[in-house]
């Protein structure tokens, strides 16, 4: 195999090594955004589903007194 083939395909391996690690990163970023998403979003839209009739109730039963 010439010399300089051999070079260009190993400086190619080379770029595709460091892309597929950059993807890899990206990946790897998006997915702990999704987690941090869910935690900051949906976990305290699921407590306010049980703490919403707590509330209402409470403030029902200060409205009956007055």
């Amino acid at each position: 195999m010439d010399p300089e083939l051999r070079q260009r395909l190993e400086a190619l391996e080379k770029k595709v090594d460091e892309t597929y690690k950059a993807a890899d990163r990206t990946r790897k970023y998006i997915m702990w955004i999704g987690i941090v998403s869910v935690l900051v979003i949906v976990l305290p839209a699921i407590g306010l589903v049980f703490e919403i009739p707590t509330f209402i109730n409470t403030y029902a039963q200060i409205g009956n007194i007055q």
